[in-house]
């Protein structure tokens, strides 16, 4: 008989939106600050492009969905800057664009955003109404990816049974998007269907996404949590203490090839070997087709300080260095289904995939 996981939900601080805007288009981008969870939930002002970036690579708004919803905001901001809207938006969008380069909603939103300037110049729209015709169209991005994540949630239950065991990797849920998240948007759908669910949330290191964000939502919601350490989640999966992995993505190949957070491709394999159903749950703007495979999905490499400081002083020898990738890819053959909002594709394959097209809006 398996170990039943803890029962205990601590408390948790009033709950504030991840991303919200206050206000018209004269108004300010408010971000939920991640990196001062779960101890301090203060929501971070925004109103350059540069906060914007800034907030974007120090993760102050993380996961690749609502990082596009904030670029949709971004967008806003960059065309009030004074002067020509349209030639700051030129010059400003590309810095956006690249603001982290693993996650594709962001360049997708970016993209989306250009086009709609491109149409706005050639109509003649004037630039003083150019920042309410973006913030429309920001609202508009919001929305969809609330909508996509209702339906990746209504979707993904159906794998879920009551009594469930379950491992999660990173935060996958309203911090990560614009509504009640991914993989984690499944697990809470399933449980307000009044399905009984146990979740270990490995910790996700080196910054602690799941020990900080994850174990904080879950706390949130009421569903039963217990931390774990990454290195140890595949042994509770050899053990057969796990009944289904589930996971998000920054971005997928077209083949089903999958990026996301590092520590993900050891639990695919484990998963795979043991025969343990692993899911990955992520809307279809995280679909890239443009990529054939996932050796071509690049992979972020951050500071070696987010290493070596997470371990405190005096716990690395003078001189010693550190390689910190935020992304691995794990390959399709690993993923026993894809949950997106049009529905649920088992054993993705480039075939299988196709006819999910652009992004649904």
């Amino acid at each position: 008989m398996k170990p039943r996981v803890s029962t205990t939900v601590p408390e948790t601080p009033p709950r504030i939106s991840t991303i919200d805007w206050e206000g018209n288009a004269a108004g300010t981008l408010l971000l939920l600050d991640q990196t001062l969870l779960p101890t301090r939930v203060e929501p971070r002002r925004i109103d350059t492009l540069d906060e914007v970036i800034d907030a974007i690579r120090r993760l102050v708004v993380r996961g690749a969905p609502a990082i596009g919803v904030t670029a949709g905001y971004g967008a806003v901001l960059i065309a009030r800057t004074g002067g020509d809207g349209y030639a700051a938006l030129r010059e400003g969008l590309p810095r956006l664009r690249t603001a982290r380069p693993t996650a594709v909603n962001l360049q997708q939103t970016v993209d989306r955003i250009a086009a709609l300037v491109a149409r706005l110049e050639r109509e003649g729209t004037p630039t003083a109404k150019l920042s309410g015709h973006l913030l429309d169209e920001a609202r508009t991005i919001h929305a969809e990816d609330e909508g996509r994540c209702e339906s990746m949630g209504q979707h993904g239950a159906e794998l879920l049974t009551d009594g469930m065991t379950l491992l999660t990797h990173c935060n996958t849920g309203r911090l990560a998007t614009g509504g009640i998240g991914t993989a984690l948007g499944v697990i809470t759908t399933a449980f307000h269907q009044g399905k009984r669910l146990d979740v270990y949330a490995g910790e996700t290191r080196p910054l602690l996404q799941g020990a900080r964000l994850t174990a904080f939502e879950l706390a949130e919601v009421g569903i039963p949590c217990t931390l774990l350490a990454d290195s140890a989640g595949a042994g509770l999966i050899g053990s057969g203490e796990i009944d289904a992995v589930l996971v998000g993505a920054d971005r997928i190949a077209a083949n089903g090839d999958t990026a996301n957070k590092v520590g993900t491709l050891p639990l695919a394999l484990a998963a795979s070997h043991f025969g343990v159903p692993f899911y990955v749950v992520a809307p279809t703007t995280t679909l890239d087709t443009s990529i054939a495979d996932g050796t071509a999905i690049p992979i972020e490499g951050r500071g070696a300080d987010e290493i070596l400081d997470a371990l405190g002083p005096n716990r690395v020898p003078a001189g010693i260095s550190a390689r910190n990738p935020a992304f691995d890819v794990t390959p399709n053959a690993l993923v026993t289904a894809l949950v997106t909002e049009r529905g649920v594709i088992h054993h993705p394959t480039t075939e299988s995939i196709k006819p999910l097209g652009a992004p649904s809006r």
